[in-house]
């Protein structure tokens, strides 16, 4: 019953900015956890972003990327600036219902998106 939904995917080149959505359905929106993931080809899936009890962010992201919530619209966002060619990946919504702890390890959650393609030209 719930979904998820990514958009706002695309092609940019070093240094643009690109803003993505996670539109979400089936859930009680403001009392979960909200995070990105993203995996490049012939690489794993880990943790960019996370809503919930705090912000968090990866060091390799933090200062250039802002993850927040609209829980009016069911929708979370991620704004993308200075975006650099190793940000290229297939960027995942997901859910988690322990809002109070930061899980960095895809497991934690219940539910996800499709993926949304981000490719940084140099």
């Amino acid at each position: 019953q719930v979904q998820l939904v990514e958009s706002g995917g695309g092609l940019v080149h070093t240094g643009g900015s690109l803003r993505l959505s996670c539109a979400a359905s089936g859930r009680s929106f403001d009392t979960y956890a909200m995070a990105w993931f993203r995996q490049a080809p012939g690489k794993g899936r880990f943790l960019v972003a996370w809503s919930g009890s705090i912000n968090y962010y990866a060091d390799s992201v933090r200062g250039r990327f802002t993850v927040s919530r609209d829980n009016a619209k069911d929708t979370l966002y991620l704004q993308m600036n200075n975006l650099k060619p190793e940000d290229t990946a297939v960027y995942y919504c997901a859910t988690s219902p322990i809002r109070g702890t930061v899980f960095t390890s895809p497991e934690h959650y219940d539910y996800w998106g499709h993926g949304t393609q981000v490719t940084v030209s140099s």
